[in-house]
């Protein structure tokens, strides 16, 4: 196990190496001058010249990659052209939103739709089963933002002034703030990857609110995630649902199922202990892939309900020809995706001890 972890982290270096070389062709040849993005169409053309000098630009790809890696080497993501801040920085203040969305949207999806799934697979070729998959074929269907507009307009404003009422957009409700933990607990003085972690920590609502104690600041922040939660959410929930039932009726048709069930076991425990086990793996595997996908931002819905997170911020660099925040973001996301790959491939030796990772 040590030594499959070790390897595969390894391999890690090569491919986001890989990755960001080709994030930073791309993103070079997208049309369109980041001189005219940021000072506008009267940019004249000595002040374009001096821009392109400032950040490296009149060189080739090959001298602008190495220059980067070597500061990626030093801890060093660059500074933002369009925000003249560290992309560190900014990260910090971006990736806590999208992380406690995809958090409540993956706790929404993966209960329920394992719960579905299993509800499903028990009343095969009944009624509840073809509801419960026809709900799943709708859920999968419905485009995000679509959803995020008819969640916002039913508990927003058909529901205002009833206990249903959800707040509609933001992260909190406007005129209550977080204080930083830097701030609380006098840390000021700390620099580097302390900093970092305390400013990450300092960004997101539910951590800040927990650790500081202020349960008012925590309920505010839970009830704003509760509509973008499950518009993102909606449609893990039916791809999980899909996937648990067939997964699940599978493993039901087993011998040892059938032996466990003739050896008198409760029905109960014959699901629980040894069918939902073994039919986990695939579940797990598309768990995975649902949660990288939704920490690498989810634009529309962070635009529907004006959250500030990674997609937001990723597009509005892009269009801003911002080159150190995209490459900063994607070297985050190809991380977050290869970790995440890597938690699901070893959970596989926990769920079935039949596999070696070795």
């Amino acid at each position: 196990m040590i030594q499959f972890t070790l390897r595969r982290l390894l391999l890690l270096i090569p491919v986001l190496f890989g990755i960001l070389f080709v994030t930073l062709v791309i993103s070079r040849a997208i049309p369109g001058d980041p001189c005219v993005a940021m000072m506008g169409e009267k940019a004249t053309q000595a002040q374009c010249a001096a821009f392109r000098v400032r950040f490296g630009l009149n060189d080739n790809v090959i001298v602008q990659f190495g220059r980067y890696v070597v500061q990626l080497a030093q801890g060093n993501f660059g500074d933002s052209i369009q925000y003249h801040r560290p992309v560190l920085e900014y990260i910090t203040e971006r990736l806590p939103m999208t992380f406690e969305l995809t958090l409540g949207a993956m706790l929404f999806s993966t209960t329920f739709g394992i719960l579905l799934g299993i509800i499903s697979a028990l009343k095969r070729n009944t009624i509840i089963d073809t509801l419960t998959m026809i709900g799943a074929n709708i859920g999968i269907s419905m485009p995000v933002f679509w959803l995020g507009l008819m969640l916002a307009y039913v508990f927003a404003l058909l529901l205002k002034g009833t206990p249903l009422y959800i707040p509609p957009s933001g992260r909190l409700t406007p005129g209550v703030s977080l204080v930083p933990l830097a701030t609380v607990w006098h840390l000021q003085s700390w620099t580097g990857l302390p900093q970092l972690a305390l400013n990450f920590i300092s960004n997101s609502a539910i951590l800040n609110s927990i650790l500081t104690g202020k349960i008012n600041i925590l309920w505010d922040a839970i009830r704003h995630l509760i509509l973008p939660s499950l518009a993102v959410g909606t449609i893990p929930l039916a791809t999980i649902a899909r996937m648990t039932r067939s997964s699940l009726l599978d493993v039901l048709g087993q011998d040892y199922i059938r032996t466990a069930r003739a050896k008198g076991l409760v029905a109960s425990l014959v699901i629980t202990r040894h069918a939902l086990r073994n039919a986990l793996i695939p579940i797990v595997t598309v768990i995975g892939l649902e949660t990288s996908a939704l920490l690498s931002g989810a634009v529309l819905t962070e635009t529907v309900f004006t959250l500030p997170g990674m997609g937001t911020a990723l597009v509005s660099a892009i269009l801003a020809r911002d080159y150190p925040v995209v490459q900063g973001f994607t070297i985050i996301i190809a991380f977050i995706f290869v970790m995440a790959n890597l938690i699901v491939d070893l959970s596989y030796a926990y769920l079935d001890p039949r596999i070696r990772l070795e």
